[in-house]
């Protein structure tokens, strides 16, 4: 695919330490300003493809391509710069810095990219107001900023992971078992805020769950199988 935002090539993956997983993808590419739900059950691998497309990991064998760039062939350190900057990532646990304040995690980012720095002052003056500005559009209130954020529900955490992932508007937005820790309220809460979220600012999301019942709000589904050799399916593309 042209000028595909994520594109793998005779992808195969295994680890020394357990021979019998294997990632084995021989073609697979999402279009720029996709939606993209892959589903999968536990140990099937959904972890893994996205240590390998954010450069965390590196294939045995195949190509990477990420916004054109084969990340396959970029040291650790330029590997480590990419994901910085064009990534944002919301991870199942939210990992956000307990001891840091709301307004230092969301701006966290861009203490790493100085292009995410960029795009976050084209909106605000300062950081600083950029975060306040993204906790306004989320209904994080002011009485929060400065406290630490393991002080939080976790209805307020996972708005802080959302706006930490998206200031500096990157060029995907990485979601992995991002609900799995919510209830059902909880879970549609986050699902219509981080939407919200990407519809406004046109970003790519890249969301990996097991929980089906996330998938129709995606323009794509996919399925990554356990079967011997796990290969990435299509399931369906909703129009």
């Amino acid at each position: 695919m042209a000028n595909a935002l994520v594109q793998l090539d005779n992808f195969f993956l295994t680890y020394q330490s357990d021979n019998s997983f294997s990632l084995n993808i021989n073609h697979f590419s999402i279009a720029p300003d996709s939606w993209v739900f892959i589903e999968g059950p536990s140990g099937c691998g959904k972890t893994t493809f996205l240590n390998a497309i954010t450069g965390l990991i590196k294939p045995n064998r195949g190509h990477i391509h990420i916004l054109g760039t084969d990340i396959t062939k970029l040291n650790p350190v330029a590997c480590d710069q990419f994901r910085a900057d064009h990534f944002g990532i919301i991870f199942q646990l939210f990992n956000l810095i307990p001891y840091l304040s709301v307004i230092e995690n969301i701006i966290l980012p861009c203490t790493f990219s100085k292009i995410k720095k960029k795009k976050a002052l084209l909106n605000s003056q300062t950081l600083v107001d950029e975060a306040r500005r993204l906790c306004f559009e989320l209904n994080i209130d002011d009485h929060l900023l400065h406290k630490p954020v393991n002080q939080l529900s976790i209805g307020q955490q996972q708005r802080v992971s959302i706006a930490r992932a998206i200031i500096g508007q990157p060029d995907i937005i990485i979601a992995d078992e991002a609900t799995s820790a919510l209830d059902q309220e909880r879970t549609d809460q986050f699902m219509t805020l981080l939407l919200n979220e990407c519809q406004t600012y046109n970003l790519s999301l890249i969301f990996v769950s097991h929980n089906k019942s996330l998938q129709s709000s995606f323009q794509q589904v996919y399925s990554l199988n356990h079967i011997n050799e796990t290969k990435l399916e299509t399931r369906h593309v909703l129009v």
